[in-house]
Parts: structure tokens; C-alpha cells; sequence
């Protein structure tokens, strides 16, 4: 067997009928009719030496093999399509679109978003925030911003920029400010402690850096999302858990206090840019985020 690929018609007939599950629709989005899609599957089949459809009733139904092309040919297409999207662009002069938490963009971005525009003019940087459903290797996004554990995906270019450190935090406003901001850790064993669902692990694990059994804290108030935890802190409402970053501001201006400090944890602060759209933009971007963690002594 042949050990070139097939014909490019070919495989887009074929991509297009398997995402479609419609030999019909297929015809209809690459513009072409009915009996030329069915050509060129035939051709696709030939070509290859295997059956990629089976008859179903009045319609066609993926064979093993038409499986396993229908999710190799996707990836491609879609790979292509988003590349493409990029060139067409011209990447020099396109926005730089950086994805990152809610609570990150407003907490720590957001306050010096005036000195990066400053210091990178060129940058035009966009950012996009999410709540775990960033993905930067989907088209539109060119890096991600992340608290994450190493290991690293193979597919990207990651910049450590700082060690992810974690710690109590809580108002002047709190009613139990006064007794609890000179009492022990163990102190917070009777505390209704505030925490995210999208991180339900964080005070469990700092309990047990901090020799603090974790079965035995107690919670209260959940929210969906850590920016609402830290607003709900920032109000009085309880003791709250964070990393340290995203509350530097509030704690520089007596917002917030955290009496019993900071505790490193295994993840990292870390910019992943996608290998294939790799520039020296995310460079540039890496270099000043590292700077900006340093100067404020968070790295």
C-alpha cells in the first residue's frame, strides 16, 4: 500500500461526512453535490484498501477504521484551521490573547494592566478570562496563564514564573479579627472556614503543611469561584484561603490580613504557550510577568 497520503478532496470529503454523520450535509458545506462526496470517499477508501462507512438502515455508519480516521483527521483539520486563522490574521499585527481565571484577571491583572501596557507597547495584548475551560490550544488563545503542577504538557512551551504559596486570609471587618489575628493556627479548629468548590483541596492541604489535621476543620459558606471567596473575605464574612498574589494588593492596603502567612504548595504560576504558535511575544510576556512577581516579592 501506497505510503503517500490521500488525496486532500478526499479526506475533506471524508472529515466532513464523519463530523457530520451526513454524506448530504457534507455536500452542502464544502459546496460541492452529493454523488462528488460519495466519489471522493470511494476514492478515500480505495486509496487506503479499507471500508471507513457501513450500510445503517438509510444511513452510513463509521467502521473501526473510519473511526480511528474520523479522530486523526479532525485533530488535523482542526489544527489546520486554526493555524490558517493565525497566518491569515498576520500574527505580527493581531492581538496577543491571553487566557486566565476570573479571579487573576481581576484580583492581580487588572491593577497592573496600566504598567504592561507601558512597558510592552507593542504587545496589544487581549485578555480572555474563564473558569477551567481555557484551553490554549484551541484557536483564539495564544497563551494561558495558570496556577498548575508540574508535569508539563508536551505540546507546550511553559515559563515558571513563580511558586504557587497559599495561606488563611481574613478582614478587619471579621467579627473574631481581633481574637484570632495573634491566636495560633490551631485556633482556626473552630472557625466556619469559607471555601471554592472549584478548589475544594486547598485548606485540606495547607491543614496538613501547617500540622493541622485536616478531618477536623470545619466549613461554612462554598462559593462557585475564588474571586467570590475573596470578595466575601474582603467583606468580613469569614476566614478564607488563597494564594498569595491574588491578595498582595488587599494586604499592602489593610484590606485583608493573613496572620499566619503563606505555605508553598507544589504548583506553579506558569505561562503556556502553545509550541505551534510559538513567538517572541509570549517571551516578552514571560519575561515582565516574572519581573512584576519579583518586584511585588511574589516569586
Amino acid at each position: 500500500m501506497s505510503r503517500d497520503l490521500p488525496p486532500l478532496n478526499a479526506l475533506r470529503a471524508f472529515e466532513a461526512t464523519a463530523r457530520l454523520n451526513s454524506v448530504s450535509q457534507a455536500a452542502e458545506q464544502l459546496h460541492v453535490t452529493h454523488g462528488a462526496v460519495s466519489r471522493q470517499l470511494k476514492v478515500l477508501e480505495e486509496h487506503l484498501g479499507v471500508s471507513l462507512f457501513s450500510k445503517d438502515g438509510r444511513g452510513l455508519k463509521l467502521t473501526d477504521a473510519g473511526i480511528r480516521l474520523r479522530d486523526a483527521s479532525a485533530e488535523a483539520f482542526d489544527r489546520l484551521r486554526g493555524v490558517c486563522a493565525e497566518l491569515s490574521q498576520g500574527s505580527a499585527n493581531a492581538p496577543f490573547v491571553l487566557g486566565c481565571s476570573g479571579s487573576l484577571l481581576a484580583r492581580w491583572f487588572i491593577p497592573r494592566l496600566g504598567r504592561l501596557n507601558a512597558d510592552l507597547p507593542d504587545l496589544r495584548l487581549h485578555l480572555s478570562a474563564g473558569e477551567g475551560d481555557l484551553d490554549p490550544r484551541r484557536p483564539g488563545l495564544d497563551a494561558l496563564l495558570i496556577f498548575a503542577e508540574p508535569p508539563w504538557p508536551t505540546d507546550m512551551q511553559v515559563f515558571e514564573l513563580a511558586s504557587e504559596r497559599i495561606g488563611p486570609v481574613m478582614s478587619p471587618r471579621f467579627a473574631r479579627f481581633d481574637e484570632l489575628r495573634h491566636a495560633p493556627v490551631h485556633a482556626l479548629l473552630g472557625e466556619p472556614l469559607l471555601q471554592t468548590t472549584s478548589r475544594l483541596q486547598a485548606w485540606p492541604a495547607w491543614a496538613t503543611q501547617n500540622g493541622i489535621e485536616p478531618d477536623a476543620l470545619s466549613y461554612g459558606q462554598d462559593f462557585e469561584h475564588l474571586y467570590y471567596l475573596l470578595e466575601a473575605a474582603v467583606a468580613g464574612l469569614g476566614v478564607a484561603i488563597a494564594p498569595e498574589p491574588l491578595v498582595a494588593d488587599d494586604l499592602k492596603a489593610g484590606r485583608l490580613a493573613a496572620p499566619w502567612g503563606f505555605s508553598e504548595t507544589p504548583a506553579r504560576l506558569a505561562l503556556w504557550v502553545p509550541k505551534r504558535a510559538a513567538d517572541g511575544r509570549a517571551q516578552h510576556l514571560a519575561r515582565w510577568l516574572k519581573q512584576e512577581l519579583e518586584r511585588s516579592g511574589q516569586a
